[in-house]
């Protein structure tokens, strides 16, 4: 199968190409018009854009399903969901709770077989327990507790090793060490957190790389007490998530944070809830309530609750509304999450080799085509 006449990116520009798949993978990208002319099976990506198959590192659910319900049947609705958006691979994330219910929603996400309409599974994010019970958010304050390694290994054994990201608030009792015994094994991620900049620095010297939902749950920048983002901008090795679904963040604000990190270092994510892909009404989030009224979840305290978009539908905000360049957004949505969960040479890029995941955008970054695991999805 061929993808022909497309702006194909090549992880730093757009360049007229044409893809050849073979099988789940990349084969070859030739010059247009060097495989010869479209044929019945082929994509033919006519101004268009084509991109690597996207990724995303945090989100909870879709189509009425939530990671935490440890269903099957919810688990393959929103991985078929996602990749119909574009999202190609995923990274599904847990909530604050007990180790005896976060347990088998690991395991069943482990557990999954993947159709092949479904976005593979590529990892776990396990956001919360270990966070400050000041910055809860939309998670529930009564299981935050202080990160311990044992319960972690128990945990990891649970998810055959699938959590890539462990979310911890640094300044919270024994979390520091926590970060220093575990993070040669699973990506850190500073969330959910008070902490200053001297801590959040300790915290990236015992081996924290990432930052969750850049802004949200955590202090904002001041001059004379510049907190854990600038710590985190300082750090060439920190990556840094972001929403941008228009309603978490302002645009000055993303565009401040990609000027600070660098586009080689921000992701894009959706936060998403399993209110995502459906309209207005009442939801349940980890054990708590959650309303919808058009792009705007919150819970009853009038705190945001996550988002309802996917990260397709971010990456085009980013562009659209945010002025954050095409070829930025597409880095922050495919190449540095890959990156950042340790995929290099196997998502990401479209490239020889790759995992044959790619999406066709016309100019206005409609989805024309998806192609998952080398085979045309839509």
């Amino acid at each position: 199968m061929r993808i022909v006449n497309g702006m194909v990116f090549d992880g730093q520009c757009f360049r007229e190409r044409d893809v050849v798949v073979e099988g789940d993978r990349f084969a070859r990208v030739e010059p247009a018009g060097a495989t010869g002319s479209a044929g019945a099976h082929d994509v033919d990506a006519q101004g268009c854009y084509v991109i690597p198959g996207l990724i995303d590192v945090h989100f909870h659910g879709a189509m009425g399903h939530d990671f935490c319900d440890a269903e099957q049947e919810g688990i393959a609705a929103i991985a078929r969901y996602e990749a119909s958006r574009g999202v190609t691979a995923i990274c599904p994330t847990t909530m604050t709770l007990p180790e005896e219910r976060l347990a088998p929603i690991v395991a069943s996400v482990a557990e999954h077989a993947t159709a092949d309409d479904e976005a593979g599974i590529v990892g776990i994010n396990m956001e919360g327990p270990y966070i400050a019970p000041d910055k809860v958010g939309a998670q529930n304050p009564a299981y935050v507790r202080s990160a311990s390694v044992e319960e972690f290994a128990r945990l990891q054994a649970a998810a055959r090793g699938l959590i890539k990201l462990v979310d911890v608030a640094p300044e919270q009792p024994g979390n520091l060490d926590f970060i220093h015994n575990v993070s040669h094994d699973v990506r850190v991620s500073v969330a959910h957190t008070c902490t200053d900049y001297d801590t959040a620095c300790a915290a990236f010297d015992a081996g924290a790389r990432h930052m969750t939902h850049l802004y949200n749950a955590m202090p904002s920048l001041h001059h004379r007490d510049p907190g854990p983002i600038a710590a985190g901008a300082e750090r060439n090795d920190v990556t840094a998530e972001i929403i941008a679904d228009g309603v978490h963040i302002h645009p000055a604000m993303v565009r401040l944070a990609f000027a600070l990190f660098g586009d080689d270092r921000m992701i894009l994510i959706s936060d998403s809830l399993r209110a995502c892909g459906l309209g207005d009404g009442e939801y349940e989030l980890g054990g708590q309530q959650f309303t919808v009224r058009g792009n705007r979840a919150t819970i009853a305290n009038g705190s945001l609750a996550g988002s309802v978009s996917d990260v397709m539908a971010c990456m085009r905000t980013a562009v659209q509304r945010m002025s954050i360049p095409l070829i930025s957004a597409v880095k922050a949505a495919s190449v540095n999450p890959a990156r950042a969960l340790g995929l290099e040479g196997e998502r990401g890029a479209i490239a020889p080799g790759y995992v044959g995941d790619a999406v066709v955008l016309d100019r206005d970054l409609n989805i024309k085509h998806v192609v998952l695991r080398g085979r045309v999805l839509k």
